[in-house]
C-alpha cells in the first residue's frame, strides 16, 4: 500500500525542503499493553511493536537528519505526542498531511489539526490505503470541511513562488 506512493511521498517532502517547510514524520508503535487503548480490542493482535521492522520508516522515505520524527500509539499524531506544541513552536500554521492509511490515521491526523486551528491541506495521490472507495470517501469528507485536497503536480505550483 506505501509503496504504491513513495514516489509521491518523496516528491513532496522535496517540495516542502526546498520551500523551507519543515517535515515531521509520524512512527506508530507500541511499547508496552499500558499504550494498547482501543486499538488492543480493535486490531485483534495486530499491533505494531516498537523494535519491529514494521515500526520504522521505511528505508525509500527521503529522511534526513534534522526532520522530526514523532512517535504515535494511536490514530491521531496528536494525541499525547507534544505534536502540536512542536508545530506551535515552529510558528507553524498550516500542515500537510500525507501518508497511510488515508482513512484511519491520515485523516484522524487532519481532521485533529483541523479542530486545533491549523489549516490543512490534504494529499490525494501522497496517501493510500486498502481499498479505493475508503480513499474517495475521506477525500470527500476532507474536502466538505476539514482540508484543501492537493496532489504533487498542485503543490509544485503552489510552491514554486518560494
Amino acid at each position: 500500500m506505501a509503496t504504491s506512493i513513495l514516489l509521491n511521498i518523496n516528491t513532496t517532502i522535496s517540495l516542502c525542503q526546498r520551500a523551507s517547510i519543515p517535515i515531521i514524520f509520524t512512527r506508530h508503535l507500541h511499547k508496552s499493553p499500558s499504550d494498547y487503548g482501543m486499538l488492543g480490542e480493535w486490531c485483534s493482535g495486530e499491533l505494531v511493536f516498537d523494535g519491529t521492522p514494521e515500526a520504522e520508516l521505511m528505508a525509500e522515505l527521503d529522511v534526513h537528519e534534522n526532520d522530526t520524527v514523532v512517535e504515535k500509539n494511536t490514530y491521531s499524531a496528536f494525541r499525547n505526542t507534544g505534536l502540536e506544541e512542536k508545530l506551535v513552536e515552529m510558528g507553524v500554521e498550516e500542515v500537510i498531511v500525507t501518508g497511510v492509511m488515508t482513512n484511519v490515521c491520515c485523516e484522524t491526523t487532519a481532521r485533529e489539526a483541523f479542530i486545533r486551528g491549523f489549516r490543512v491541506f490534504f494529499s490525494t495521490d501522497a496517501t493510500a490505503t486498502l481499498d479505493e472507495d475508503l480513499h474517495e470517501a475521506t477525500l470527500k469528507n476532507m474536502a466538505f470541511g476539514f482540508a484543501y485536497l492537493l496532489d504533487c503536480q498542485k503543490l509544485k505550483q503552489v510552491l514554486s513562488s518560494y
